[in-house]
């Protein structure tokens, strides 16, 4: 009845009248996605429902006059809201009030957030196989957020989705185009494909109602033990920065009204961890520079910050020996501000990496420690001072606004420091036009995400992106009538290529695939057992299984390089060796059968022995002693 008599008032008075400019509105304004009332052309939301046009409802204003004019009428609460982001839980059936599934099936609804914690920044884990559900519950999250006090939408962040592979960080990829991971991308070098990648991810994104990409990843894999490696590029940072500037201007475009924020990590480069264990986890042992190669690590953040990354994520580890205190980096002054802020003059968002703050009981014997490395003694109060104090304007995974209020009420921040931080989040939402129009066409999902032109390039990149590493005798491409014997591969997509036998005996070639090795780190989480960490090489009977095939009939080896392994001995006894950096069981086929052929080079050596790869130097790339193939190695095979 209210939205309806509204409308009848608004028909009313916009057919008697017709202002040549809009200062003050008399009329109120359905608070609903369904009510636009037009002025002279113009659309406009009222959306704190005070009968005029504000400053920061009016679209033709300037963004810093708008977002003085929102600041203004913000209490401390709602900027502290502000201030944190937190995994969403998404039901199977779009309610944003149900409980859902996976890792924030423990989070509070987004309208609880939403109304108790005056937050407006969320980031979504798992979601429903259909994406169109999706957007569904995406809209109706913006219509719960448009009935608050101030109107202020919601931005939905997300990790990616659009990469066919094993990282343990990723999403999954259903529903959308399937890519090759970005390893793939630098193996090809090639700056209009990635382009073009990203404008499918932008496209995709916008479609269901992603706004945020906590990418691009663009660390350097100069530790090969590391278990993030498969979300990097390379090694070579010259090489990333290269392929960082058309991702980010890709996602963004020229206007972030039509595309995807982009919060850019790991800031200063994440790649250098001791013995490649992760700094999620209290098992890491520092980020170091044995090599005295820091600077090294910021060449592709300084590519980042020309093609004007909107945000910037810094990573859980310690920069050992690097700055005058030994704390990790969104602790560290000297990292955020003195190096980010003004050696950098970087003035957009700058978000912690998840979970600084509170430690998490998981069972009775298990407590998630808060990646507060270095500050393990400070209490969580101190521990989110500390973090603002660095320069921080956000903090992922955490929805603790209370305690930025305290601080505030004690003294201990100043309001105009809040101010500061409140300042770019807002603009980002303003440059993202989400004040204007926060809504999906829920009807254009379907069609967006199945556009066969995305997923043909998708398919593209995982097949050309196979690097070529031995090909004995000419072996590949194989032919058709070939009789194989498989393992790791879908015996219905090879029947489409080959003739297959169950026996190695039986056949011309046999066709094994095959994953970088790993092994659980030792920790009671079981996150942190799920990472790839440790030694990259076969061992004990997995190995000698392998051999023994290998030396039984002539065998066609395909391994998926999360990270490089040390294969040596396989390398040797292979009659052909092909990588691939997240393919399809038919896209590793239609490179092996020669329908398409492999075009990329290596984007990290692999080392010749474990023992060359504890002697390297963790931040140094391409060092390790007598590699087994070398930075930018690969072969290819013509086609007809």
């Amino acid at each position: 009845m209210k939205a309806t008599l509204y409308i009848s008032i608004a028909v009313i008075l916009l057919s008697s009248c017709q202002p040549k400019t809009v200062n003050k509105l008399d009329l109120l304004v359905a608070r609903t996605s369904e009510v636009i009332v037009k002025i002279d052309g113009n659309e406009f939301r009222d959306l704190n429902s005070n009968g005029k046009l504000d400053l920061y409802e009016d679209s033709k204003s300037n963004v810093e006059d708008r977002i003085e004019d929102l600041l203004s009428q913000m209490t401390l609460e709602e900027k502290a809201g502000m201030m944190f982001i937190n995994g969403a839980p998404v039901s199977e059936d779009g309610d944003p009030n149900q409980p859902g599934s996976g890792p924030a099936a423990r989070m509070m609804t987004t309208p609880a957030s939403l109304d108790s914690l005056k937050m407006n920044h969320f980031n979504i884990w798992s979601i429903p196989d259909d994406p169109a559900v999706f957007a569904k519950w995406y809209n109706k999250v913006q219509l719960i957020a448009e009935k608050n006090r101030l109107g202020i939408p919601v931005t939905i962040a997300s990790d990616p989705r659009h990469h066919l592979g094993k990282n343990v960080i990723q999403m999954a990829a259903n529903g959308f185009s399937q890519f090759c991971e970005l390893p793939g991308f630098a193996a090809l070098n090639d700056v209009q494909l990635v382009r073009e990648f990203a404008d499918v991810v932008r496209k995709e994104y916008m479609a269901i109602g992603i706004r945020e990409a906590l990418f691009p990843q663009i660390d350097l894999a100069t530790e090969p033990r590391w278990a993030r490696i498969s979300g990097n590029f390379s090694e070579d940072a010259e090489l990333t920065a290269r392929l960082v500037k058309p991702y980010i201007e890709g996602l963004q475009t020229t206007s972030l009204s039509n595309g995807i924020a982009c919060m850019t990590k790991h800031f200063p480069g994440g790649g250098p961890q001791k013995e490649g264990l992760d700094p999620h986890f209290s098992i890491q042992k520092g980020q170091i520079y044995p090599g005295d190669n820091f600077d090294y690590h910021l060449i592709p953040f300084e590519a980042a910050f020309e093609a004007n990354t909107s945000a910037i994520m810094p990573y859980y580890g310690i920069p050992v020996g690097q700055t005058d205190e030994d704390v990790a980096m969104s602790y560290n002054k000297a990292i955020i501000t003195s190096l980010l802020r003004e050696k950098y003059q970087y003035d957009g968002v700058v978000c912690t990496d998840w979970g600084l703050i509170t430690d998490l009981p998981m069972g009775p014997e298990i407590v998630w420690k808060a990646r507060a490395w270095g500050v393990e003694h400070l209490s969580d109060l101190e521990r989110v001072e500390k973090i603002i104090n660095a320069g921080v304007d956000q903090f992922g995974g955490e929805s603790r606004p209370e305690l930025v209020v305290q601080l505030v009420k004690e003294g201990r921040i100043n309001e105009e420091r809040l101010n500061a931080s409140v300042r770019r989040l807002l603009r980002q939402k303003f440059q993202l036009g989400l004040f204007e129009n926060p809504f999906v066409d829920e009807s254009k999902v379907a069609e967006t995400l199945q556009d066969p032109k995305s997923i043909a390039l998708g398919e593209r990149s995982q097949k050309e992106s196979m690097t070529l590493l031995k090909n004995k005798e000419n072996t590949l491409p194989l032919k058709k009538e070939t009789k194989v014997y498989i393992e790791n591969i879908d015996s219905t997509t090879v029947a489409d290529y080959a003739t297959i036998v169950s026996s190695p005996a039986e056949a011309d070639f046999a066709i094994i695939r095959l994953n970088t090795p790993w092994y659980p780190a030792d920790s009671k989480v079981p996150f942190a057992r799920s990472f790839h960490h440790g030694d990259l090489d076969f061992k004990g009977e997995e190995k000698s299984r392998i051999l023994d095939l290998l030396n039984k009939v002539p065998t066609v080896v395909d391994i998926y390089l999360d990270r490089p392994a040390v294969i040596p001995e396989i390398t040797n006894a292979a009659t052909a060796l092909i990588a691939n950096y997240g393919a399809s069981d038919k896209s590793v086929c239609e490179v092996l059968f020669g329908n398409t052929s492999p075009q990329g080079k290596l984007p990290f050596e692999l080392p010749s022995s474990m023992e060359a790869v504890r002697n390297q130097k963790t931040d140094v790339p391409y060092d390790s002693e007598n590699p087994l193939f070398k930075f930018g190695f690969g072969l290819t095979y013509d086609i007809d």
